[in-house]
């Protein structure tokens, strides 16, 4: 049994230290760690423009660098990852730019020797390192490459080429035009197109007349997609790599070399370092009021001060990278960011949740119109589907439903019904052989395949409780309509279904004729996180991992819908929790996050947030169980 007055007082404390991190005008920004292949491409870029009021940053880069390089000699994404060949061989290429500013011979020769370990010692090998790690995705491939080339680490004409006269095409032409890289990455697409074009000219004549015809246009378009304060995306990376490409075609005179530059001086942190992305402010500030929501402390007048920051975030604009149209969010409030699934449905829930509703609609019409033709949401562009943040996935469809469950219990929208439908069938389809999902953003270094089961196990069947609070999936508002899967019997559905939201009976339903699929995969999933749970009472990524507080508290919030089924492994699970609060040890991070092309990141609230949520969850629970 759960000890009340002990997990009242651990919830206490929780959500004193998360109301602390609040700001000013009642946002969260959270902090990223900073990150070694994030320092490494922002000293290249720095280092190859040659501004000597650079020096001192570039000096300071390196030496973080030389603190955090692993014992092997490599360095992973984060200070708290093992090495992996991509971040190893940025870290090579820039104390190599930068080897006049800075000499790091000692650091460069273990790096070396881990490379050669890892990948051999001739470039041909290097770049087959490299393109066997992202496979056919060379959204960050090429321009690691290009990176080492610039090094003169691998020759040029080993790189694959990036098309990027195709970024001349319409918008709404670039899912049918086979892009290399993903929907967001377009201005990789243009800037590393462009240098490989100028280091190794194609030899068709045709290719040749096409990009002298478009260049000046393209050109034009990457000044025009870059932010004000020049970071695409607001991720370092990615401005790196665009800086140092322009810088090595054209000249560190560039204007987007000039804004690329700019930002990278504004966003290295004391120590030398820097984060992948600026902040994932939309991101935290909504889990946190949907963590709070569950367990109070904020004021009415907080909540709508809170509310009225994630309104502002809503995008009312065509994005110019992915063509999205208004009503969306993105991870950030600030200018790089670009609308997701996965944010636009978070801050669909938070807004729900406070009753604030106002720009609801929109963003559930947006939500609704991203949906796949397999049934799943993907990350940001309806239909890409070819390349892995382009593709359906288990987690964000989960947050979709939840997201659209919430707006419509509010206010019935029967229109959604052979939506969900859809997505809860997709759902079903995902569902591995031993009960888990796997999500796509979020993964564990240590489980195998470096995937997360437990968090995307956690995340559906969060989805399933609040479609279902009861756990009895045959019961509540389960309807057999007729065969969904029929484009003919959707309008029939849908009359029905709004007839059924009228009589009082209850919120949108399942319209599914699969209530007995249904329970058996709420029943494998719960077993899953049963038999994944640890002996400590944690859970890590997977069976076997070692326990984190950020996938033990998803596992909790997760299980707390059914307190009388998983009474032990719940009990277990909060007891973990609340160890690691009495030993000061809950608020240290762990690299859970999944950036874009599987960087990892850690983000200090998010063992803070996530630990609020379950406790209030569990505080609920124990109500239920007597205790």
């Amino acid at each position: 049994m759960i000890e009340r007055q002990k997990l009242e007082d651990a919830l206490r404390l929780a959500r004193e230290r998360l109301l602390a991190a609040r700001l000013g005008d009642g946002y969260w920004e959270g902090r990223l760690c900073s990150s070694a292949l994030a320092t490494a491409t922002a000293i290249s870029a720095l280092a190859l423009a040659g501004e000597p009021q650079d020096e001192a940053i570039v000096a300071r880069g390196i030496r973080w660098l030389e603190a955090t390089q692993n014992a092997d000699g490599g360095w992973g994404d984060t200070p708290d990852s093992p090495s992996n060949l991509a971040t190893s061989l940025l870290a090579v290429s820039a104390l190599r730019i930068a080897a006049d500013i800075a000499q790091s011979d000692s650091a460069l020769a273990k790096a070396n020797r881990y490379v050669s370990g890892m990948a051999g010692e001739g470039p041909s090998e290097r770049v087959a390192g490299i393109k066997a790690a992202y496979g056919s995705d060379r959204t960050f491939a090429v321009p690691i490459l290009v990176n080492c080339a610039l090094a003169g680490l691998v020759p040029w004409d080993g790189i694959p080429a990036l098309p990027f006269e195709l970024a001349a095409l319409p918008q709404g032409l670039y899912r049918f035009a086979g892009l290399s890289v993903v929907s967001y990455a377009l201005p990789a697409l243009i800037a590393v197109g462009l240098a490989l074009d100028h280091f190794t000219p194609p030899t068709g004549p045709l290719v040749r007349l096409i990009r002298r015809l478009v260049n000046t246009g393209i050109r034009r378009k990457l000044e025009a997609l870059q932010p004000e304060h020049g970071g695409f995306l607001e991720a370092t990376p990615l401005t790196a790599f665009v800086a140092m490409s322009i810088t090595a075609a054209y000249g560190a005179q560039e204007p987007v070399v000039r804004k690329c530059l700019e930002f990278l001086r504004a966003s290295v942190r004391a120590d030398g370092s820097w984060p992948i992305d600026t902040n994932l402010s939309v991101w935290v500030t909504t889990a946190a009021l949907n963590a709070l929501a569950k367990s109070g402390g904020l004021s009415p007048d907080e909540v709508e001060r809170t509310c009225a920051w994630i309104r502002t975030g809503q995008y009312g604009h065509v994005h110019p990278f992915t063509g999205a149209r208004p009503g969306g969010w993105g991870w950030t409030h600030l200018a790089g960011g670009v609308p997701d699934a996965d944010d636009t449905s978070a801050a669909i829930l938070a807004l729900v949740k406070t009753g604030d509703m106002a720009a609801v609609p929109a963003g559930v019409t947006w939500l609704a119109r991203l949906q796949n033709p397999d049934g799943g949401w993907p990350t940001f562009c309806r239909g890409w589907g070819r390349l892995p943040f382009d593709r359906s996935c288990p987690d964000i469809t989960a947050h979709a439903l939840r997201a659209l469950h919430a707006a419509a219990s509010m206010e019935p929208l029967p229109e959604l019904v052979t939506c969900v439908a859809r997505g809860m069938r997709y759902l079903l389809r995902q569902q591995q052989a031993d009960g888990s999902w796997l999500p796509l953003w979020f993964g564990n270094q240590a489980a195998p395949g470096r995937a997360n089961p437990v968090l995307g196990t956690a995340r559906v069947l969060m989805a399933l409780a609040e479609w279902d609070p009861t756990g009895d999936l045959a019961t509540r508002g389960l309807e057999h309509l007729g065969d969904m899967e029929s484009q003919d019997a959707a309008p029939a559905a849908s009359r029905r279904i709004a007839a059924w939201t009228r009589t009082g009976a209850g919120g949108l339903p399942f319209v599914l004729r699969r209530g007995p699929q249904l329970r058996t995969a709420l029943a494998e999933a719960i077993t899953y996180l049963g038999q994944a749970q640890n002996p400590d009472g944690g859970w890590g990524g997977a069976a076997g991992v070692a326990s984190s507080v950020e996938e033990t508290a998803l596992a909790v919030s997760a299980l707390s819908a059914w307190p009388q089924e998983t009474r032990q492994s719940l009990t277990n699970g909060v007891s973990y929790l609340l160890t690691r609060i009495e030993n000061g040890t809950w608020t240290q991070a762990t690299p859970i996050g999944v950036y874009f092309a599987r960087l990892w990141y850690s983000e200090e609230l998010y063992p803070v947030i996530w630990t609020v949520e379950a406790l209030g969850r569990a505080l609920r629970a124990s109500e239920q169980l007597g205790s």
